[in-house]
């Protein structure tokens, strides 16, 4: 089963930059899309609805910004939009697939700009708020493949720059700490069971080869941590300031 996360920096903006083009090619079972900037209802290319999948979106509730999409080459057996979190559903972050005993989500974390606090409050409580959700979700007797621009660097092998990203959010102590508790409690970060590349990146701030992050993950139930089989950062174009994650598992819904 292949599953690929992409933040698409607006996903009409990726389209144009070839994006659909390439994903033709990749042969996923799963395309996960956050921050689509734009409504469902603003896609009227055919493009944005490949025949080989059945596509799902959740707008944030201007139609403007955030928003999430999920492809799933399988008909689900239910697709659940949001997270409980009324401060945070209407903004177009969570969507999932339900599947037997496996959940497939899409996610967008809070962007929060380093010189803001307000953002970065309501950032850490959105996170708080995913920590006791994650949690909780782990007596459901599931197990949980959740995909997205998490705007957490997880370690500082995760950093071009670790030195200089000390202070700046996605690399604060508090989100540090909260990504420890969660790995160390249930969860994994898939892409790093196959791979420990020191040069592994998928966002650049400024522009690629420079100042490069590890923010977008899939981060798997921990039963599933043996079922990663291959992955890999795309970086063979540019479709926007992230690059799409691949990750290949030994799973069959």
């Amino acid at each position: 089963m292949r599953i690929i996360s992409f933040s698409a920096d607006g996903v009409r903006e990726a389209a144009g930059r070839g994006f659909y083009e390439w994903l033709s090619r990749q042969d996923a079972d799963f395309i996960c899309i956050q921050e689509l900037r734009c409504s469902e209802y603003d896609l009227h290319d055919d493009i944005f609805f490949p025949g080989d999948y059945n596509a799902y979106f959740f707008d944030d509730i201007n139609g403007k910004e955030n928003g999430v999409a999920l492809y799933c080459r399988e008909l689900p057996k239910a697709i659940m939009t949001g997270l409980g979190f009324s401060d945070f559903d209407m903004q177009g972050r969570y969507i999932q697939a339900d599947y037997g005993s496996l959940s497939v989500g899409c996610l967008l974390a809070p962007f929060a700009a380093d010189d803001a606090d307000e953002a970065q409050e309501s950032k850490d409580d959105f996170y708080n708020l995913l920590g006791a959700h994650l949690q909780k979700i782990r007596n459901k007797r599931r197990e949980f493949i959740i995909c997205g621009n998490w705007r957490i660097a997880p370690q500082s092998i995760d950093l071009q720059n670790p030195e200089d990203c000390q202070g700046r959010s996605g690399f604060l102590l508090q989100e540090q700490d909260w990504m420890e508790v969660l790995l160390d409690n249930g969860y994994a970060d898939a892409f790093r069971q196959v791979c420990s590349d020191t040069d592994a990146f998928t966002f650049w701030p400024e522009e690629i080869g420079r100042d490069g992050w590890r923010v977008d993950l899939q981060l798997v139930s921990e039963e599933l941590q043996d079922s990663v089989e291959h992955a890999a950062i795309y970086t063979g174009a540019s479709f926007s300031s992230h690059a799409p994650v691949i990750i290949d598992y030994d799973i069959e819904l």
